[in-house]
């Protein structure tokens, strides 16, 4: 079984937020902070993923990307040709709800002979890909494809799970999406 590695992506442009998502506090501290938490215990090692000409201010491993504005594939692959003998559990910095239960569950179900073990989208009906585990095979085929995450994993073999949890699925890409996602963190420690 090849070693779990956890990367958080952070160099999305955040054009539709209109502010860096990663630096976001939903939780009292910044999102990519916050997601560290979480993946920490869960795998070998977590790095953050970023742009070239981001800046966090951070003492945490750093893959930058190796190509500017190609989306999400190019973290991940940046990630696999860094340390090409690790599977990855990938994370998006704009999953605002997203906490422990799911990141456990996903590693619980992990099926290492499969090229990803991923969750369905209950949004778009589909593989999630920024929270999923990447085996090597999957990374392999992302990087012979050069495309879509989601559409490398609707065309490989891959563990699809449903996430008892899919709230925590939930995007936040706009302004009003991350209205939504404060509101729904606020009702869930009222209760």
């Amino acid at each position: 079984m090849a070693g779990l590695y956890g990367l958080i992506l952070c160099g999305g442009r955040s054009l539709r937020m209109q502010q860096d998502k990663s630096q976001l506090d939903y939780h009292g501290l910044p999102q990519w902070q916050y997601l560290y938490q979480l993946l920490a215990p869960l795998t070998d090692q977590v790095y953050l993923s970023c742009r070239v000409d981001q800046q966090l201010d951070t003492d945490l491993p750093v893959i930058v990307d190796s190509v500017e504005e190609a989306g999400p594939a190019t973290g991940i692959l940046s990630a696999f040709k860094a340390f090409p003998g690790r599977a990855w559990l990938v994370l998006a910095c704009d999953l605002p709800l997203v906490s422990a239960q799911s990141l456990s569950l996903l590693v619980s179900k992990r099926e290492v002979n499969k090229e990803a073990t991923a969750f369905i989208s209950s949004f778009k009906q589909s593989p999630e890909p920024l929270m999923t585990i990447w085996e090597i095979a999957g990374l392999k085929r992302l990087d012979a494809e050069k495309g879509c995450p989601r559409k490398t994993l609707m065309k490989a073999d891959i563990a699809l799970i449903e996430n008892p949890f899919a709230i925590e699925q939930f995007n936040a890409n706009t302004p009003e999406e991350r209205a939504a996602a404060l509101q729904t963190i606020q009702q869930e420690l009222k209760a």
